[in-house]
Parts: C-alpha cells; structure tokens; sequence
C-alpha cells in the first residue's frame, strides 16, 4: 500500500509536470509509466492507484473525467497481462492496448452522455493511443534496466 501511495503522489506531481496538450485533453503519458509499474511492482493495487491519480488529477484540474476508463483499463490490462505471463512487455502492451484502444473506445459512450462534439472523439482517441504508447514504453525501458540490475528480484 505504501508504494501505491507512493506512486499516487509520483503521477500527480508528474502529470501536472509533462503533458501534451491534444486538442481538449491533456494527455499524461506518466499515468500509464506509472500503470506499467504499479502492475508489475504492487499488483491489483494498481487500479486503485489509477482511480486515486485520476481523482486528484480531475479535483486538481490536472486531468479531466476522460482520464478514468482510459487509466484503469488500462492499469488492468497491463495487471492481467504481467500476472499471467510474467513478462514485461506484455505488461507494457497492456497498457497501450487497455487504454489506447479499450480505454479509448470506452469514451465514446462518455463523450455521448457529456453531449460533447462527437467529432472529438477521434482527437480523444489518438491521444490516448500516442500517450499511452509513450508512457509505456519508458516504464518498459525502466523495469528491464531495474530488472538487468537485479532489483526486480529484490522487490
């Protein structure tokens, strides 16, 4: 829980700090860095990391209401793929595919429902997809030098 909570304070402090702003998102590629670890180093507890993050992030005005199916889907995602596999970049894939794609087409609904333009939808869509591929990939390139170092093991 501890390192939960830890991660929490990390994404709210570095999605504040680097975003891209894509049309009327802010995209956070450091809340999917830190899904990717979060799934590898504290398990399930990385979907309540998620949903903590993209709270304090909407309350903070940091993030808006887009980031919780796209974050926790994709928290899951990339939970479920490490569990079962064990490997890295599946863990990485999981989150590019839980939130870049399942997360992404989860906002359509919201998008409905906000009475929101319907054309932003494919804006939302790429951001997500781009953000989440940036995201993982550094926390991907991040696990395999903690995990060539030895650290994973000690963790």
């Amino acid at each position: 829980m501890t390192l939960t909570a830890a991660f929490v304070a990390l994404n709210v402090i570095l999605s504040t700090v680097v975003t891209i702003p894509i049309g009327i998102i802010r995209a956070a590629p450091m809340q999917h860095l830190i899904n990717v670890l979060g799934a590898v180093l504290t398990g399930p507890w990385v979907i309540v990391q998620a949903f903590i993050s993209s709270t304090i992030r909407v309350l903070f005005g940091t993030g808006t209401v887009f980031a919780y199916p796209g974050s926790m889907i994709g928290a899951l995602a990339a939970w479920l793929l490490y569990k079962y596999t064990k490997k890295l970049s599946l863990a990485a894939a999981g989150e590019v595919l839980g939130t870049g794609v399942i997360g992404a087409l989860s906002l359509y609904p919201l998008i409905i429902v906000l009475e929101l333009d319907q054309n932003i939808f494919t804006i939302v869509a790429a951001a997500f997809l781009v953000s989440s591929f940036i995201g993982a990939l550094l926390s991907f390139i991040i696990l395999k030098q903690l995990e060539k170092h030895g650290v994973l093991l000690r963790i």
